[in-house]
């Protein structure tokens, strides 16, 4: 019942659409046992996902973003009581129709970190940046070499290689003005080369939505979630999203995710890495988050990637 999704267009034209989705969704949930269960479409994420029930999450991956559901169901097999805070379990992954993928796992407690921050004390957010810390710390002290057939990029200093190459198309792509583009290529130039540690199990978007947290625990982190872009590479790259999307910027909480996580990382190195990302974007960082004192990478470096 779900049309095939290959184009962005066919994307655009059918994903959003719960007129679409809703019948296959439902079709999908009476073969997977779970038809008297109420059906709510969660209204952020990349992908298509339903809560069903009080229980179980529902999470499709059109052909589109088939190896997505791959990763995602691996990863969580992979994870599954072994980091300080709960990871959905899966209770059932596969092929549907039509080239969609689909992987039905249970539902956290607790509410999305991003939406319950600004109503959490001061004590409490300094808390969750070092319960924060030390799941990152557990989450890349487990052996990734189970996944390494279902995680890319296989070669990181390549992967690297080739992102550096492309750092600055891409950023003009997402509108990054030319006085900031022209600073992209000495930059990356002159950033420390990156360590030659074993590769890790990452993440690559550890940030507060997808974190969760539980206001009648006393703002415990409960879960974390949206594993489909991990990846298997060099610990830094995780601190993108960390320095972004969970400090934001706040010296006070990366310095206490640093200590909890037991390895710091420069504010160059981190910033180098966020031009590299597979989904870096300067202007929407540029737009979100404190401007720099001087127009220059190394002021922004430090701006957003400081300790203090």
């Amino acid at each position: 019942m779900l049309p095939r999704v290959d184009t962005d267009d066919e994307w655009d034209a059918i994903v959003p659409d719960e007129t679409v989705m809703r019948p296959g969704v439902a079709a999908l949930c009476t073969r997977l046992g779970l038809r008297a269960d109420p059906l709510t479409r969660y209204p952020a994420g990349s992908q298509p996902v339903y809560a069903v029930g009080k229980r179980y999450v529902l999470k499709l991956f059109p052909a589109a973003a088939a190896d997505d559901g791959v990763t995602e169901a691996h990863v969580l097999a992979h994870l599954q009581g072994r980091l300080p805070v709960p990871t959905p379990y899966v209770h059932d992954a596969g092929p549907y129709e039509n080239g969609w993928r689909y992987v039905l796992m249970s539902r956290l407690r607790g509410t999305d970190l991003a939406v319950t921050w600004p109503r959490i004390p001061r004590a409490d957010q300094d808390r969750i940046a070092t319960e924060a810390g030390e799941t990152l710390a557990a989450l890349h002290a487990l052996d990734p070499s189970p996944l390494a057939g279902v995680l890319g990029p296989g070669d990181w200093d390549d992967f690297l290689a080739r992102q550096r190459t492309t750092a600055v198309d891409r950023q003009r792509a997402h509108g990054l003005p030319e006085p900031w583009l022209e600073q992209i290529p000495g930059f990356l130039a002159a950033a420390p080369p990156s360590a030659r540690e074993p590769g890790v199990l990452l993440h690559t978007e550890f940030m507060r939505q997808h974190l969760t947290v539980d206001a009648y625990d006393d703002w415990r982190l409960t879960g974390l979630l949206d594993f489909e872009p991990a990846m298997i590479g060099r610990p830094a790259y995780d601190f993108v999203a960390v320095g972004l999307y969970v400090s934001r910027a706040d010296p006070r909480l990366l310095s206490r995710i640093f200590r909890a996580y037991g390895e710091t990382f420069t504010p160059t190195d981190l910033l180098a890495h966020t031009l590299l990302h597979v989904h870096g974007n300067l202007p929407r960082y540029l737009r979100e988050l404190p401007t720099p004192p001087e127009p220059t990478l190394e002021s922004l470096a430090e701006t957003w990637f400081g300790t203090g």
